[in-house]
């Protein structure tokens, strides 16, 4: 499961609300669930095993107005180890029509009750742990009918959804797709629906002609029937979770790949299967650097992507045929500024194929076993094929949005046996945090002991329902050493180091001090590199800080110019480094990587207005090897400083002209237009025409500020042909020029979003009511963002939409003592209609 995008609903929402000038005591108003809440108390451990799932064989089909599925499932059981004369099956919100024991091909019917959750079978006699039988069900699935929540990164669990059935939503294709985490299968078919079961599968689904499938395993049969509908067979002979079924019907193009003589194939809309292999093209070549960093090959007969309408997560690892939200159908414009984003969501979900499908993790308590891997895939993916610095990137934005979290609703253990709800466990913490933990792993033991040993674990492993502990113990094998103190700190505890580091010189000694001052008891163990640069030569000394003051000496012919602790920058933690500004000069020049490079340009960003060493640092990065920190060099540079301006606009000129990257070329267009100088017009002007979406809006928001107007009339030329951050742009200069007539503009691409994408979507739509003074229209868009939030149906989500609500409210009410007359009544009046939605929105997030 990818949390959108990347990220989790909550660090997607602390960002948009933060890039509107939300207000922490705002963001802190979250219902997290309190200390003493009853459902914390309960141990949440692995299920136990009564009977074990050997094979599943669905035949279903589709009622489209209903809404319903109706299906015949053959389920093939046996005991695990005890006898057992009976059998509770999942099954949500069904019609229960026949349940029968079937042997020598006949159905004899068996007694059950059914409570609209578990199916309860009492079997036609005691079944030995030697002896498998195979039970017949005859149901119908209702998952429109099902009351369920979802969770921060699923916002949904009816399992089956029904995209446009009717056909009456206009420019929306007519879709069905499955989501089954975390326990949602069970919506569209019988199942022991939990992570430690495992079964063969065989899926027949009877759809009208016109549309393709996509399950899992390899399609083995296709039957043309007289009623112009088509049965098509997908055959899985591998054993998987029921949690990753998959089923998928709808117009899409097909576009066919390979790997190894396997089969791999890319589904999408039509109007994108010209963009296909932009899109998904490296994944060939994702399955070999797996493949062969693993030393272990792609277990799986295939490998299909396919997009969903309206998906309720980022993406989802069904075995064989994932499925991503489509967000992931992009053009070549789109992927000018999407920075990796998709590849990386590609490659989370493929390492799952090993990491969660392959070995999976025993129960949710130990998600980290799923989760952590895939996101830390995406590390090793961009490491490979973009380079280090892309990948520290990637890592730095994770571990900060970790951090973010931690600072609004506290940390948790990686590994937790306690939580309010299973699906709070798909949080930063597993993701995000776990990701960092691998990183920190790898470097404590070394790549090829880091990698031999995923190996091991797989293999010992593989069809298998795993947890961290056998992590732990195929690390020991391959290593020799102990890791309790590693998984004891990081996987079965919270919290992270905060590390203040002085310096010592005497004589020819350097000492370094390295004081632990988090608030907790624990004192964490953290081997680390110290790297001292003295003489024009490096030396690197690896030690181990195990105490809450540690102390390190070294001796020096010639005064150190750079001592750079944690030379690896691995160690999740907070740090004070206390140190000259020289320092940072020279680690910029001469310490290798991303994070050595970023700490440099943020140190010379806080000391650009009284240290000309600092605007030189800066204005060196902005012609940094990487694009990721030229544009943080851009967008540091502080213009009113005259000093900073004089240094700071030939280079900024130049960048918004030629720089390679879309985003650096944003970002330098964006620091000119704050300038308002009208020399820049052509230029910003010149902009509207680049091929990217974020230049064109960093180009058409510059040039409001100097001619509304020219802005004004070029907008309304880019409409026909307007994504992602350019429809932000629009909306902004639209919401100026207050042209009732353009508030549909704004609205309709609010209703053409869809999925996750929506949330920021949102965002942008409700910063755009804030700035209208139009009742009808504000009405409107409450309405549209209003629906939204029941569409979401997610505690979280809701509560921050109607905090966010509130927050406008109140910026109008103020507003409207500044006018008079109609403008001021519009203004009170709008106010009250946001916070009675407000009210509404967090009276049904408080009943989740």
């Amino acid at each position: 499961m990818n949390q959108h995008l990347k990220r989790s609903l909550l660090g997607v929402l602390i960002g948009g609300m933060a890039g509107l000038g939300a207000t922490s005591s705002l963001m802190a108003q979250t219902g997290i669930a309190a200390p003493e809440d009853p459902a914390m108390k309960i141990y949440r451990a692995a299920a136990t095993k009564v009977n074990d799932l050997v094979h599943t064989k669905l035949d279903v089909r589709f009622d489209y107005p209903k809404r319903y599925l109706y299906g015949k499932a053959w389920i093939t059981l046996k005991p695990h180890f005890y006898a057992t004369d009976s059998l509770i099956l999942d099954a949500k919100g069904m019609d229960i029509h026949e349940v029968a024991i079937v042997k020598g091909g006949k159905n004899s019917p068996l007694k059950y009750s059914y409570d609209s959750l578990q199916l309860h079978i009492k079997l036609d006699k005691n079944y030995q742990a030697t002896e498998s039988y195979n039970i017949y069900i005859s149901y119908t699935a209702k998952p429109n009918e099902l009351k369920v929540k979802g969770s921060a990164a699923i916002t949904d669990a009816k399992g089956l959804y029904f995209i446009n059935p009717d056909g009456t939503e206009p420019n929306k294709p007519t879709q069905i797709w499955t989501q089954g985490e975390t326990e949602s299968s069970s919506v569209w078919f019988p199942t022991i629906d939990k992570t430690n079961q495992k079964c063969t599968e065989e899926i027949s689904m009877t759809v009208p002609k016109k549309y393709v499938t996509l399950s899992n395993g390899k399609l083995v049969s296709q039957k043309t029937n007289p009623d112009g509908t088509r049965t098509d067979t997908w055959k899985m002979d591998l054993p998987h979770s029921p949690y990753l079924f998959m089923m998928a019907v709808g117009e899409y193009a097909i576009v066919k790949d390979t790997w190894k003589g396997k089969e791999v194939s890319y589904y999408l809309e039509k109007p994108f299967e010209k963009y296909a292999k932009n899109i998904f093209g490296n994944t060939p070549e994702m399955l070999t650097f797996y493949s062969n960093i693993l030393g272990y090959e792609y277990p799986w007969v295939k490998y299909s992507q396919i997009t969903g309408r309206d998906y309720v997560s980022g993406a989802m690892e069904n075995t064989t045929a994932t499925l991503h939200g489509e967000f992931m159908q992009k053009t070549d414009r789109e992927l000018l500024d999407n920075n990796n984003y998709n590849e990386s969501v590609i490659a989370h979900e493929l390492f799952h194929h090993w990491f969660g499908d392959l070995a999976t993790a025993k129960s949710w308590s130990n998600l980290t076993v799923n989760e952590s891997f895939a996101d830390y895939s995406e590390y090793l993916w961009l490491e490979h094929k973009y380079g280090r610095d892309a990948a520290d990137e990637h890592g730095y934005e994770a571990a900060m949005s970790y951090l973010s979290m931690v600072q609004y609703s506290g940390d948790k253990n990686l590994v937790r046996f306690y939580y309010r709800d299973r699906e709070d466990m798909f949080d930063q913490v597993t993701y995000q945090k776990g990701g960092r933990i691998l990183h920190m792993l790898r470097n404590a033991v070394g790549d090829s002991a880091f990698f031999k040993s995923l190996n091991v674990y797989l293999k010992a492993n593989a069809f298998k329902a795993t947890e961290a502990h056998q992590l732990r113990l195929a690390f020991e094998e391959v290593t020799g050493r102990d890791m309790n103190w590693f998984f004891n700190q990081w996987y079965f505890g919270q919290g992270f180091p905060e590390l203040d580091i002085s310096y010592k010189y005497s004589g020819n000694k350097v000492t370094v001090f390295i004081q632990q001052l988090q608030k907790a008891d624990k004192v964490w163990q953290l081997p680390l590199a110290i790297d001292i640069y003295s003489g024009g030569k490096k030396e690197r000394h690896n030690v181990t800080v195990s105490n809450r003051v540690d102390s390190f000496t070294f001796n020096f012919s010639t005064k150190p110019d750079l001592i750079n602790v944690d030379a690896e920058k691995v160690i999740l933690s907070k740090k004070d480094d206390h140190r000259d500004f020289s320092t940072y000069v020279y680690q910029y020049a001469h310490a290798p990587l991303y994070m050595d490079r970023r700490i440099a340009i943020e140190a010379a960003a806080e000391a650009q207005g009284n240290n000309p060493e600092a605007v030189k640092l800066l204005i060196q990065a902005t012609k940094d090897k990487y694009h990721g920190l030229r544009t943080l060099a851009a967008g540091s540079l502080n213009l009113k400083l005259p000093a900073v301006k004089a240094a700071a606009l030939p280079v900024l000129t130049e960048m918004a002209k030629q720089d390679p990257s879309s985003l650096t070329k944003a970002a330098a267009i964006k620091q000119l237009g704050e300038l308002k100088d009208p020399q820049y017009a052509t230029l910003f002007e010149a902009a509207t025409k680049d091929p990217s979406y974020g230049v064109e809006a960093a180009g058409i928001e510059a040039l409001a500020e100097l001619d509304l107007d020219k802005a004004y009339g070029i907008a309304k030329q880019l409409e026909k042909d307007t994504k992602g951050k350019l429809v932000g742009a629009i909306a902004s200069i639209y919401a100026r020029k207050g042209n009732p007539a353009d508030i549909s503009f704004v609205a309709t691409k609010f209703d053409e979003t869809s999925g996750q994408d929506k949330l920021n979507a949102a965002f942008d739509y409700l910063g755009f009511l804030a700035k209208v003074n139009n009742t009808e229209a504000v009405q409107r868009g409450v309405d549209q963002v209003k629906a939204m939030t029941v569409q979401f149906n997610n505690g979280q989500v809701n509560t921050y939409i109607s905090n966010w609500l509130q927050e406008i409210a109140r910026k109008k009410d103020m507003d409207a003592t500044a006018v008079t007359g109609k403008d001021s009544d519009g203004l009170k009046q709008q106010a009250a209609y946001m916070r009675k939605a407000s009210d509404s929105i967090r009276a049904a997030a408080n009943k989740e």
